[in-house]
């Protein structure tokens, strides 16, 4: 059977539209084959906010954004870019993250985060709803490359303190530390 007949037999089969989203869906999972890595996996405990009750809408945000902001950190560490970083990392998060980038570069070094998962508690909730502490138990797979060679390669279990302030239209990272332990 020729290709021609291939597409004419699915453009029946599923209409136009149909025979799209076919070829669609194939095409983006041979893509996703050769992704180097899933999204980051972030779940939110915030049954112990103080002294403000956490509300649904905002849980969900804070997952979404902080998912996305560590998606974008990977990104910039794996490109050395701190472009991925903007809007994203407020204040001193800002500031370290972008000298972490910088730092990188001059070095000849990229690094890339692989697995995560973070795990948040919500422990402080500011009765206006302008800050929210969070802590985080990150675990993860960090590989260190000079070109394209791996130098380190770790599993890794760090905890974060982490500082989010709401913005126009997302929740950002003021601050992001790693501590010994909580």
């Amino acid at each position: 059977m020729s290709r021609r007949a291939d597409k004419s037999s699915l453009a029946r089969a599923f209409g136009l539209r149909g025979a799209f989203w076919v070829v669609s869906g194939v095409l983006l999972a041979a893509l996703g084959c050769f992704a180097a890595d899933s999204p980051p996996q972030v779940t939110l405990d915030a049954t112990k906010a103080a002294p403000r009750t956490v509300e649904a809408l905002t849980e969900r945000s804070i997952v979404r954004d902080y998912r996305f902001a560590w998606a974008n950190l990977s990104q910039a560490l794996a490109s050395n870019s701190a472009e991925p970083l903007n809007g994203l990392f407020q204040g001193t998060a800002n500031s370290r993250l972008h000298d972490e980038v910088s730092s990188q570069l001059r070095n000849g070094l990229t690094s890339r985060y692989l697995n995560q998962t973070h795990k948040l508690e919500a422990v402080f909730y500011a009765p206006e709803g302008d800050v929210m502490e969070l802590h985080d138990t990150a675990e993860y797979d960090l590989e260190v490359l000079d070109g394209n060679k791996t130098i380190q390669s770790a599993h890794a279990v760090v905890h974060y303190i982490v500082l989010m302030t709401p913005g126009a239209d997302r929740w950002v990272v003021r601050q992001l530390q790693s501590v010994p332990h909580f």
